[in-house]
């Protein structure tokens, strides 16, 4: 069999990051980068202040204190944005808030608190240090320094610092667009009827919600039937070359094992660069992997509701990172310590769905159902917060044992 290590390899030798395109930076949180954004000019831009006070030379309130407080006259009035220059000559202050730019003569801000507050005149009780509560030009960045560097992931303090020096666009990858589908006859939407030997169709809601947790675009395909020519046009509308449906990834679950009706298989196996494997996990063991005919990368998953998202988080999620233009870094591992033990399959590395609580000296992993990890038990798999991660050479899991956990997507 090959190994998860083996397999998530294939997977990601399949893609490769998503062009660039140009959005506004308000529209660019959860993206990533595709270039460098570099300052334009220090930052900040003038010495600022650091507190609502009084700009004032040093040297006139040196010898300031509560019983003997030194008095100058106000000369002006700074609210942050002023344009305003006037001097701060010997024996004058100017009031001043956070954020406004440092008069010239002054280099020390005395903060309001140490002051009457007068706008007339003002009684200064402390004496400053040159240079106190000064925020000083090029302090955070000089110009021409790299802020942001390609390959960064947006969120809100990224995208507040590509503001800050004037971005008001930004070169990010695409976001991968995915299609999802799930196959089976057995499968009804939502809400349907059901018959005898019908079920809900999850998968394809279930994976499609996961390409969106993974920053992906999602086109939910539904269910198709156990039919090779219905399986093949439907494919085959996503995957023409000129296709205006054309997506980044095929994502299929379903009818990739042994089974007569097992209609991927049956379609793909014959396809060159197809290949449908046995991989040593559980749950999750047959996998499709290759490309369809027109070229786009296809994962196949098998069709137990969770084993399917198991694999997506072991081998989709890495896939479309990837194609994100996120680096193929893994996070460090956390670790639980497990309450309930359990036994393991011989030589496959296991994924069993887990609650966690804090403990006392770290996290603790619970079983998210007593059933284990059977890969048809999805109401369980609501209940997981991770996956804890049990090496193929372990024959079982004690109580008291510490284990790496996968955190899923929320």
């Amino acid at each position: 069999m090959r190994t998860v290590v083996e397999h998530r390899g294939a997977a990601l030798a399949l893609v490769r990051p998503l062009a660039a395109e140009t959005v506004a930076i308000d529209a660019a949180d959860g993206r990533v980068l595709a270039e460098d954004v570099h300052a334009p000019s220090a930052l900040p831009r003038w010495d600022n202040s650091a507190m609502d006070g009084y700009a004032v030379r040093a040297a006139d309130v040196a010898a300031a204190t509560p019983d003997a407080p030194v008095t100058l006259r106000v000369l002006a009035d700074l609210p942050a944005g002023s344009a305003a220059e006037p001097t701060v000559a010997p024996g004058t202050a100017a009031r001043i808030m956070t954020g406004a730019p440092v008069p010239p003569g002054a280099d020390a801000i005395v903060p309001v608190e140490a002051t009457d507050g007068g706008t007339a005149t003002v009684r200064v009780d402390v004496a400053p240090q040159p240079g106190a509560y000064l925020r000083r030009a090029g302090e955070d960045v000089a110009a021409g320094d790299v802020v942001l560097t390609a390959g960064t992931m947006l969120g809100p303090a990224q995208v507040a610092a590509a503001a800050s020096v004037g971005r008001a666009e930004l070169s990010v990858h695409r976001r991968p667009r995915v299609a999802v589908l799930s196959t089976g006859s057995e499968l009804v939407p939502p809400g349907a009827p059901l018959r005898r030997g019908q079920i809900p169709d999850s998968n394809s809601y279930g994976l499609a919600a996961a390409v969106r947790a993974a920053g992906g675009e999602a086109v939910r395909i539904g269910a198709v039937p156990d039919d090779a020519a219905a399986l093949g046009a439907v494919l085959e509308r996503w995957d023409a070359p000129d296709a205006p449906d054309r997506v980044d990834l095929v994502v299929t679950s379903g009818g990739v094992s042994m089974g007569a009706y097992d209609v991927v298989k049956e379609l793909l196996a014959a396809h060159a660069g197809m290949e449908f494997v046995a991989v040593a996990m559980q749950p999750g063991k047959p996998q499709g992997i290759g490309r369809l005919p027109g070229g786009t990368p296809v994962l196949a998953l098998p069709g137990n509701p969770v084993s399917a998202l198991v694999s997506f988080q072991v081998f989709v999620r890495p896939v479309l990172q990837r194609l994100r233009g996120l680096a193929d870094v893994a996070a460090p591992p956390e670790h639980a310590v497990v309450t309930d033990g359990w036994r393991t399959p011989p030589g496959r590395e296991q994924y069993m769905p887990v609650t966690l609580d804090a403990g006392p000296d770290g996290l603790l992993a619970r079983r998210a159902v007593a059933g284990g990890s059977g890969s048809h038990l999805v109401a369980g798999l609501a209940r997981a917060e991770a996956f804890a991660v049990v090496a193929a050479d372990v024959d079982e899991v004690r109580a008291g044992d510490r284990v790496p956990v996968m955190r899923l997507d929320r």
